[in-house]
């Protein structure tokens, strides 16, 4: 099978990769990619924006794709399976009303209240006036989000009201996140642990992914500002099988029901970031329409069965004829980003030590990057992520934190705590 991948981040050479493994991939594509997906001989990369639907669909009908899994969530709200589907091409992720779960937390924060779906109290707003008279009443910390599509960004947790009132002022008035943040959620601060719950949807039928947990602060002790994810490790000890069962129950086939009901049935990668408190209470934090990056990385280290076989299955309404085998050693994915990242930095440094990192046992994926003169030079805010299986959560760590000291550039920045007390 010819398969084309959309997307340029660690998330979809970690996919392109796994396919790569597949018997039943012939031929891989990667739009546009990035010099990690450039540099691996059974991947080609395409010179075709991710958003460029009309390219992408020349190019698929020309080339004969069989099928097409797209990695981030921009063009997921384009239409692109729309669009796809429509010329008879394969393709696995959710529609464009289904995507937009993702696209609006307006609607998402509204879907999980008509389906009696838990989620942290909230009120949303467009004027300044009426969401800070709202946190005066509710009282600080408080949650600020932007409704539309921010790279992960667009929450601000506010611990005093000088701030919420700032966060509110910067995405209305300001325009911090551009037209994301024309409209604004004001939620509750939930406290506990916060994992990332995802699956595989055929419209129907649930296939659960390894569980996994990633790290959105810039900084250390969860400092700093929101990220796209600094980190992520899998699987996540503290959801027993007892509790597994109870965030399907609860929390993913009520979403998927509910999306039926709603005539936007759900196929495609599912994740749930979710709150899980002191009493064992679950709570929705967000949806996003595809896999978590940074947990697709070591989500993909530790899945053993065919993905693109997966993938067929859930187009093709199967699932439920499906399981999926992990391996039982623990991942652990290290992002390392340019310095000033996430708001400014600077691109185009040489990185070093590449190819010897990857003769450590580590699987180094590539996000922020490019090729200029036969030098892989960085070219975004998170640039790679260092991934490592191990015997225990300590050895997969300790890996990739070796491999990480080994790489080197210009302002690199990393989280020195990922899945510490794991």
């Amino acid at each position: 099978m010819k398969i084309l991948v959309i997307g340029n981040g660690a998330r979809e050479h970690a996919l392109a990769w796994k396919i790569s493994q597949s018997k039943l991939a012939t031929q891989i594509f990667v739009a546009p990619g990035n010099a990690g997906t450039s540099l691996d001989p059974m991947l080609k990369n395409i010179s075709i924006q991710s958003t460029n639907l009309r390219k992408l669909l020349s190019f698929a009908v020309s080339e004969e794709i069989d099928l097409v899994i797209v990695g981030p969530e921009a063009p997921l709200l384009l239409g692109i399976v729309d669009v796809f589907r429509k010329a008879g091409i394969k393709i696995f992720g959710p529609t464009q009303a289904a995507a937009v779960l993702e696209g609006s937390k307006v609607f998402s924060k509204s879907f999980l209240v008509r389906h009696g779906i838990p989620t942290a109290s909230y009120n949303d707003f467009t004027e300044v006036a009426p969401a800070v008279q709202y946190v005066r009443e509710k009282g600080t910390p408080i949650v600020i989000k932007a409704n539309g599509l921010a790279s992960g960004k667009g929450v601000i947790i506010a611990d005093t009201l000088k701030d919420a009132e700032l966060a509110i002022r910067s995405i209305l008035c300001e325009h911090i996140f551009g037209s994301a943040g024309n409209h604004i959620i004001v939620e509750e601060f939930l406290e506990g642990e916060e994992i990332s719950f995802i699956v595989m949807v055929d419209g129907q039928n649930i296939l659960p992914m390894a569980t996994s947990q990633d790290y959105k602060r810039v900084g250390d002790k969860n400092t700093g500002l929101n990220t796209g994810g600094m980190g992520a490790y899998s699987p996540v000890r503290s959801v027993t099988d007892e509790m597994h069962q109870r965030i399907m129950t609860e929390i993913i086939c009520p979403t998927v029901r509910g999306m039926m009901l709603e005539g936007a049935p759900y196929t495609g990668f599912l994740y749930a970031g979710l709150m899980i408190d002191c009493y064992k209470q679950i709570k929705v934090i967000e949806f996003n329409c595809r896999l978590g990056d940074p947990e697709s990385q070591p989500i993909m280290l530790r899945l053993k069965s065919d993905l693109v076989d997966l993938c067929l299955s859930a187009i093709n309404r199967e699932l439920d004829q499906k399981s999926i085998i992990w391996d039982p050693r623990p991942a652990v994915g290290l992002v390392l980003a340019s310095g000033g990242y996430p708001e400014k930095y600077i691109k185009g440094y040489k990185i070093n030590g590449l190819s010897l990192s990857e003769k450590l046992g580590c699987k180094v994926f590539h996000a922020g990057t490019a090729l200029r003169d036969g030098a892989i030079i960085t070219d975004g805010g998170r640039v790679l992520c260092v991934a490592a299986l191990g015997e225990n959560m300590s050895e997969a760590k300790n890996h990739v934190y070796q491999v990480a000291s080994l790489i080197s550039w210009k302002d690199k920045i990393f989280r020195t705590d990922i899945a510490d007390r794991v």
